[in-house]
């Protein structure tokens, strides 16, 4: 791991240190991080235990930001006491946003779909409410989110699609939303053609990138668990295939994503 060139400054726009298998050694990551350039990252939650370690390790670590709500596989558990709970900690000054939530219809065993778009619309009302970026999780549900979140009218308050898996047309479309578009190490993927394409689709100033650790590993590490250093490695694919440099791609992403989380 010594040796890296260029010097870079990352933004992980989504990873999850605060699950458990990074909570009890939260600094080698950290460490292991700064190593590759990554100085900056989201810790996204989905329940209540998860955005409650994202906003400690928040006020913990220099360098990261809470993005709290509550992912679509976990609304079973969200009933009023909840909504409470999650209202309550976004007041928090750490939280920078609302995510990851969204549409979940691979996973969708106990969580109905009626369900899921009903408390998708509650989250991004109270986004719109309290004037902060969501962060949207979208798997198998690409034509229902986009038309939950234009009838949210999302561009009033901004928001990310998350390890964006669409094609360019669909990418296009989230766009005129008024969405940024996040790729993750699924781009480095030789077989993930039609996101490589999106991604090069995508204008620079509308582009982040992320981890979605401990999913989603980029090649080199993939078939490993993945963690917020390996950011590193999807900027550097991204800027191999739209033939920039790795650091004009880590600067964008760093200042969109900075834009969007801490300057909103």
């Amino acid at each position: 791991m010594s040796g890296l060139k260029p010097s870079l400054k990352i933004y992980d726009s989504h990873t999850h240190l605060n699950d458990d298998v990074f909570y009890s050694d939260v600094p080698a990551y950290l460490a292991r991080a700064r190593h590759f350039g990554v100085v900056e990252m989201n810790m996204i939650g989905s329940n209540e235990l998860l955005n409650q370690r994202a906003i400690e390790l928040a006020h913990r670590y220099q360098g990261m930001h809470a993005v709290i709500g509550w992912h679509p596989e976990d609304i079973a558990r969200f009933d009023a006491a909840a909504e409470k709970t999650l209202l309550n900690q976004l007041e928090d000054p750490f939280v920078v946003g609302i995510g990851e939530i969204g549409l979940d219809y691979f996973n969708d065993e106990h969580s109905p779909h009626d369900d899921q778009k009903r408390i998708f619309e509650r989250q991004l009302a109270i986004a719109k409410d309290m004037h902060l970026p969501v962060s949207i999780h979208c798997r198998d549900a690409l034509a229902d989110t986009y038309q939950i979140l234009k009838s949210a009218h999302v561009d009033e308050f901004g928001g990310v699609m998350h390890s964006f898996n669409g094609d360019v047309e669909w990418m296009k479309r989230f766009l005129d939303l008024g969405m940024e578009i996040s790729y993750s190490g699924v781009v480095t993927f030789n077989s993930a053609k039609d996101v490589q394409e999106a991604m090069l689709k995508t204008p620079l100033e509308h582009l982040l990138v992320e981890t979605d650790a401990p999913y989603l590993t980029p090649v080199p590490y993939r078939g490993q668990q993945n963690e917020p250093g390996f950011t590193r490695f999807t900027v550097e694919k991204i800027a191999e295939l739209r033939e920039q440099s790795s650091v004009e791609v880590a600067l964008a992403t760093f200042d969109n994503a900075s834009r969007l989380f801490l300057n909103h």
